[in-house]
């Protein structure tokens, strides 16, 4: 069983103590407390194991209960609802434990000039974690946020001018400023990092970033608003493989789901067993480190019901991005009264390009088990379109593969 863990006995097992911290606070949360009866507060990996995992949901019960606060410093409350959902109350304390994260991966430096470009405020968490990596960093920062389209341009020059060695978001927006950036011509020769957070890693964004920042590698991060920062990778790791944190013990559960339980006695949110919905395995990272790298495999929850069927919303994106010239895609699913009425594959395409729609429609549906079966009736109840603009969440400036929306 302990080689389902990143961390062996031996340096997991004397900081459960944590994870026993979290149990006891768990099984005092009256919502909560019946599926921790019959379990003791964990000694031994194989005691972590045995405990039931923490969803979402349960974690949301269990804070609305509990109302942590930070020993020291203010207690920061983020969202937690993902790219999709309602906001929920998330906690951290100032610094958002990014201390223990840059003790063990530095991509910045004294030397360099950085531009977040994370969304701030609206809850969001994560310019405000990055803010606290290049404060211990000690470099020089330009704090962007969102960007409108005609600013674009204007923010490119500065930067270039401004000589800026690194900059940092989720891959979305990156890759809106890295595509702006090549559609326009436009250089940053000195640009040399990238820092990610937030989403997986698009491969058509390394190909933006190629032309525009021929010497900038990516840096990436691994976490939540839950669990916080997991993980972390450098240019020589894969895309998709991060080294978990020593204070964070990740799990594989059965169906290669991924929990988390944390080691740091710092953390507010009683992390133990909490199942992002990521999928993934522990292996040997090919840049040589040594112990177990976590390579995610993608989320199990972006299978979606669509009249009973299951559709596979990431590999349906991965198809349609195959395509030439468009750049991205994002599939709209509108329900009526709890039943799928229409499905939309929105594209967008790079600059001055046009695709076939109908041609790509039609053969997504021959291609596609579900999409076929499901609208056999119906046909144009599925769509594939155009758009100059993909749904983006305002509050956390994501653009997800997959929008649901309720019409009535």
């Amino acid at each position: 069983m302990t080689e389902l863990f990143s961390l062996p006995p031996e340096a997991a097992e004397p900081h459960l103590s944590v994870a026993r911290r979290s149990f006891e606070r768990l099984k005092d949360v009256p919502g909560l407390a019946p599926r921790y009866a019959g379990h003791r507060g964990p000694l031994t990996l194989d005691d972590v194991a045995a405990l039931p995992p923490l969803m979402k949901d349960d974690l949301n019960v269990a804070l609305a209960h509990l109302e942590p606060q930070a020993e020291h410093g203010a207690t920061w409350l983020f969202q937690s609802g993902g790219s999709t959902g309602a906001p929920k109350i998330g906690y951290a304390p100032t610094g958002f434990y990014m201390t223990g994260v840059h003790a063990h991966w530095q991509p910045l430096d004294r030397a360099d000039v950085f531009v977040n470009a994370w969304g701030a405020g609206r809850m969001w968490g994560a310019h405000f974690l990055a803010a606290a990596l290049a404060d211990l960093s000690g470099c020089q920062v330009i704090a962007v946020g969102s960007v409108a389209k005609e600013e674009y341009a204007d923010w490119l020059a500065f930067f270039a001018a401004r000589e800026v060695t690194a900059i940092g978001g989720t891959p979305s927006v990156l890759r809106l400023w890295f595509a702006q950036a090549r559609a326009a011509g436009l250089k940053l020769p000195a640009l040399r990092k990238v820092l990610w957070l937030g989403e997986p890693w698009q491969p058509q964004l390394a190909e933006d970033i190629a032309v525009v920042a021929p010497d900038a590698r990516r840096w990436g991060m691994f976490g939540s608003t839950e669990t916080w920062v997991v993980g972390t990778n450098t240019p020589k790791c894969p895309a998709d493989t991060f080294h978990p944190l020593p204070e964070q013990l990740v799990h594989v559960g059965p169906d290669e789901l991924l929990d988390f339980t944390t080691l740091n006695p710092e953390m507010l949110n009683p992390v133990l067993r909490y199942r992002t919905g990521d999928a993934g395995r522990l292996v040997a990272c090919p840049c040589g480190r040594p112990g177990r790298a976590m390579r995610v495999l993608g989320r199990r929850d972006s299978v979606v019901q669509v009249r009973g069927l299951g559709l596979h919303v990431d590999e349906l994106i991965a198809r349609v991005e195959r395509e030439a010239c468009i750049s991205r895609a994002q599939v709209l699913i509108t329900e009526q009264q709890g039943r799928t009425s229409g499905v939309d594959v929105l594209l967008l395409t790079d600059r001055g390009a046009s695709v076939d729609a109908e041609r790509l429609r039609k053969e997504l549906l021959s291609e596609t088990f579900t999409l076929s079966t499901a609208f056999q009736h119906d046909p144009d109840s599925f769509r594939v379109r155009e758009v100059d603009d993909l749904i983006s969440n305002e509050r956390t400036g994501k653009t997800s593969n997959l929008v649901l929306r309720e019409e009535s």
